[in-house]
């Protein structure tokens, strides 16, 4: 990789020869600015104010410019000159705990490569005492025409190093927190846990940039004269939703991403494999009682039929059908008996056997 810079690290008394290199690289896909009627490209020409004409690299210089409009020319001689430690030397003044850098600092990224032979001895040293004392060591250096705030840690056998921001250079979130008063109920506060849970951890490299891809895709399709179908756009903006709805749905869809089962889905799995229970025949106890058991159970059935039918019928219906039924009966047995007197010859000789003695 090629080095941007050269240098030294100041480490006390010890100094370790490094070259500064790039930790980072721009993947983002970039365009050029064009002329809507003909295609052609737009360009910026660096043209002179007082001359109008246009201007190469090598005639541009830098200057400062004063509140009433006058300028200051300044040189890199000018800037190379000034009694700077850090000029050339990433110079080390603190070691401190990493939790104590503030994230919102953290600016480029850069190695530290050992510069040379000589280098390889007082470089390791440095990273094996970063190592070793968990901390990390804030630095500054000078670099663009500026001096700037580094942060030094170990990755992997490598020092590398954070361009930070000054302090006072991160503004305050005065204002951007919400206004009114809010609050969250432990529910709530549980399932943003759960959610959090589930989603768990992730590998790093299985991230990538579905913009740039979906861009590459586009381009490729219209070198190519197709015409890709619009994706449908996700309404994600300006609704008011119900919170705990929201998360137990999100928790929901992280287990499902995840292969796991939702618990209300566990739950109803856990009842349809719970153990279905065997019915035994009663055929084998039919010789011991079962027939009178179940005529009792018939008796019974019919008992409580009858009722029903006398509670439900309407108005005096029932009186006048039982009369009906009792009447009937009545006629039936006198018919029976006469039937069973005409037939019977026995009953007739009893009563023929008085007469006969009478006569004698």
């Amino acid at each position: 990789m090629r080095s941007i810079w050269n240098g030294a690290i100041s480490f006390g008394l010890v100094s370790i020869p490094i070259k500064l290199v790039n930790a980072t690289e721009n993947h983002s896909i970039s365009f050029r600015q064009i002329h809507l009627a003909d295609g052609g490209r737009i360009r910026y020409r660096k043209v002179c104010e007082i001359d109008e004409e246009e201007v190469t690299a090598a005639e541009i210089g830098k200057a400062y410019e004063e509140p009433d409009g006058s300028v200051i020319p300044i040189t890199d001689e000018d800037l190379g000159s000034l009694p700077l430690p850090t000029a050339k030397t990433i110079e080390i003044v603190a070691f401190v705990p990493a939790a104590s850098i503030d994230p919102l600092q953290m600016d480029a990224a850069y190695y530290l490569s050992a510069n040379g032979v000589p280098a390889a001895k007082p470089y390791t040293l440095l990273r094996e005492a970063l190592k070793r004392s968990q901390k990390v060591a804030l630095a500054k250096y000078a670099l663009r025409g500026r001096e700037r705030l580094g942060m030094l840690r170990v990755v992997d056998d490598v020092i590398a190093m954070h361009g930070l921001l000054w302090p006072d250079e991160i503004r305050s979130p005065e204002g951007v927190a919400p206004e009114t008063d809010v609050k969250v109920r432990e529910a709530e506060l549980d399932l943003a846990d759960a959610l959090m849970d589930t989603l768990g951890e992730v590998d790093m490299d299985s991230l990538h940039d579905d913009y740039r891809e979906a861009v590459e895709e586009l381009i490729a399709a219209k070198a190519e004269g197709r015409t890709l179908e619009p994706a449908e756009a996700e309404d994600s903006g300006g609704k008011v939703i119900d919170l705990i709805a929201a998360l137990e749905s999100s928790v929901r869809a992280a287990k499902e991403a995840r292969g796991e089962k939702p618990e209300a889905r566990e739950e109803k799995e856990e009842k349809a494999d719970a153990p279905v229970a065997e019915v035994t025949s009663l055929s084998g106890r039919r010789k011991s009682g079962g027939t009178g058991a179940k005529k009792k159970a018939t008796a019974a059935a019919k008992k409580t039929a009858a009722t029903t039918k006398k509670k439900t019928a309407p108005g005096r219906a029932p009186a006048k059908k039982t009369a009906a039924r009792s009447t009937a009966k009545k006629t039936t047995k006198s018919t029976a008996k006469k039937a069973t007197a005409k037939s019977d010859p026995k009953p007739a000789a009893k009563k023929a056997a008085p007469r006969g003695r009478a006569s004698a």
